[in-house]
C-alpha cells in the first residue's frame, strides 16, 4: 500500500461527528483543525461578505482574497456561508443544530450569547449539543467585550519579560503560541464534554480564554513565585533558569542548544568533548556549583565549541545526550528529518494541485491524519442547506438577502 492510500485509510475517532464552528483568524479554527484532521465533519461558518478574516491576511494568494496563510488553520474543513444576525440565518443555525454534536466559536466574549451561541440558547434545539468558546478574556467578567489578540496575552501573562537578551527589551515569542496553545486547549476541553455527552444526553458550554490560557503556561516559574516570591529573569542565550549547561552554544559556523538538563548529562558531555577534568573541578562538581558558576562554565564551553563546526558536535552527541542546531525556519523546515517522519505532506487545491502542508502531529496506529485542502469560501453552502431540504430556488432566495 502507497503512502497515499495509507494516509487514506488511517482510523478518524471522529468520524460520525459534526462540529458547526462560527470561528475566524487562529485560535478557534487551528483547535477545530484537529477535529477535522481526527475525521469530524467541521462545519465552518463565515460571514458572507469576506468569510474568515484569515482570508485576507497576505503576503501569499492561491486567488484573488483567498490567503495562502487561510490553509494553515482550516485543513479538511467545509465551509458554510451565514448571516448568524439575521432571523433567517438563526432558523438555519437551529437546523444544524439539531443534527449536530458541537458547537464551537472564538467570538468576543460578549458575542456568543447575544447571538445565541451559548449553551442556554440552544439547549432546547439540542440538549446535548457542546458549546466550546475561545475567547480573549473570557465571558463571565469586565473584560468579555474587549478585543484581545495573542501578542497582548504575551505581554500581560509575562511571555515577554521571560524571553529575549537580559539587557535588551521583552521580547515575543516568533509565533502565536498562544492562540495554539487556546484553540487546542478548547479542543481538548469540548471533547471531554462531548464524550460526557454522549453517556449523558447533556452538554454543556466550555470555556478557554486567551489569557487564562497563557497564565497557565507560566508554569513552574508560576509555582516558584507565588510560593516563593522567586521571579523569573532572562538569561543569556535562552539558558534553563535551574539546570546548567542548559542553553545555546556557538559553534565555528552557527549556533545549537546543548542540554546536560539532568545530571547523568554532565559527565557524558565532559568525556565526548574531551574535557573529562570539568567533572573533577569543584566549581562544576555538583549541580549546584554549576549553576552557582554558570558564567566561569559558558566560557570554558565556548572555547571548546568554537573550534568546530555544528555538524562535528552533532555526530559526537546526537543520541548520546541532548542536542539540536538552531536552525533559521528553512533549515528547519527543509530538515530531511521532516520526510522521514512524514511531516511535510501535499494535498490538491484548485489553485495549486500539490500545495505543501504541514502533517498533523498526531498518529493513530502509527499513521498520520489525512489532510485535504481548507475550502473556498461558501464552497460547501448548497450541499449543507440541500441536506436540510432547502431547494435550489430556496437557497437563491437566501443567497439574494445577503443570509448566505
Amino acid at each position: 500500500m502507497g503512502e497515499k492510500e495509507s494516509r487514506l485509510s488511517v482510523k478518524q475517532p471522529l468520524k460520525g461527528f459534526r462540529v458547526l464552528s462560527a470561528e475566524q483568524y487562529g485560535a478557534g479554527p487551528y483547535g477545530t483543525m484537529f477535529l477535522a484532521q481526527m475525521g469530524a465533519e467541521v462545519i465552518k461558518i463565515e460571514p458572507p461578505k469576506g468569510g474568515d478574516t484569515a482570508r485576507h491576511v497576505g503576503p501569499h494568494w492561491l486567488r484573488e482574497q483567498e490567503s495562502l496563510y487561510f490553509q494553515t488553520f482550516n485543513l479538511n474543513k467545509k465551509s458554510l456561508t451565514l448571516d448568524l444576525r439575521s432571523e433567517k440565518g438563526t432558523e438555519i443555525l437551529h437546523e444544524l443544530v439539531k443534527k449536530s454534536h458541537v458547537m464551537a466559536n472564538n467570538l468576543r466574549g460578549d458575542v456568543p450569547a447575544k447571538i445565541g451561541l451559548d449553551y442556554e440558547s440552544l439547549k432546547t434545539i439540542n440538549p446535548a449539543i457542546v458549546c466550546a468558546h475561545c475567547s480573549a478574556y473570557g465571558r463571565d467578567n469586565e473584560r468579555a467585550k474587549w478585543p484581545g489578540y495573542d501578542y497582548l496575552m504575551q505581554a500581560e501573562a509575562g511571555f515577554c519579560s521571560l524571553t529575549g537578551d537580559p539587557e535588551g527589551p521583552p521580547v515575543r515569542f516568533g509565533l502565536s503560541m498562544v492562540d495554539f496553545m487556546s484553540g487546542t486547549q478548547m479542543a481538548v476541553g469540548l471533547l471531554a464534554a462531548l464524550l460526557d455527552a454522549q453517556r449523558s444526553g447533556e452538554g454543556c458550554d466550555v470555556d478557554v480564554d486567551l489569557l487564562s490560557a497563557a497564565l497557565h503556561q507560566t508554569s513552574y516559574p508560576a509555582i516558584w513565585y507565588m510560593n516563593e516570591g522567586d521571579v523569573t529573569k532572562r538569561i543569556n542565550r535562552g539558558a534553563h533558569p535551574s539546570a546548567t549547561p542548559s542553553q545555546m552554544f556557538q559553534a565555528s559556523d552557527g549556533w545549537m542548544f546543548v542540554m546536560a538538563q539532568i545530571p547523568k548529562f554532565w559527565p557524558i558531555l565532559c568525556d565526548t568533548i574531551g574535557q573529562s577534568e570539568l567533572t573533577g573541578d569543584p566549581r562544576f562538581d555538583t549541580p549546584a556549583n554549576r549553576l552557582e558558576n554558570r558564567a566561569a562554565l559558558s566560557d570554558l564551553l565556548d572555547a571548546v565549541f568554537c573550534e568546530k563546526p555544528v555538524k562535528h558536535w552533532l555526530e559526537l552527541l546526537e543520541g548520546k545526550m541532548p542536542i539540536a542546531p538552531v536552525y533559521q525556519l528553512d533549515q528547519a523546515l527543509d530538515n530531511p528529518w521532516l520526510q522521514t517522519i512524514g511531516m511535510r505532506d501535499t494535498v490538491s487545491h484548485q489553485d495549486n494541485a500539490k500545495m505543501e502542508v504541514l502533517s498533523s502531529p498526531i498518529k493513530i496506529n502509527g499513521d498520520r491524519l489525512p489532510n485535504k485542502a481548507g475550502p473556498l469560501l461558501g464552497e460547501n453552502s448548497n450541499d449543507i442547506l440541500g441536506d436540510l431540504g432547502l431547494s435550489d430556488a430556496d437557497i437563491a432566495e437566501l443567497r439574494a438577502d445577503g443570509v448566505v
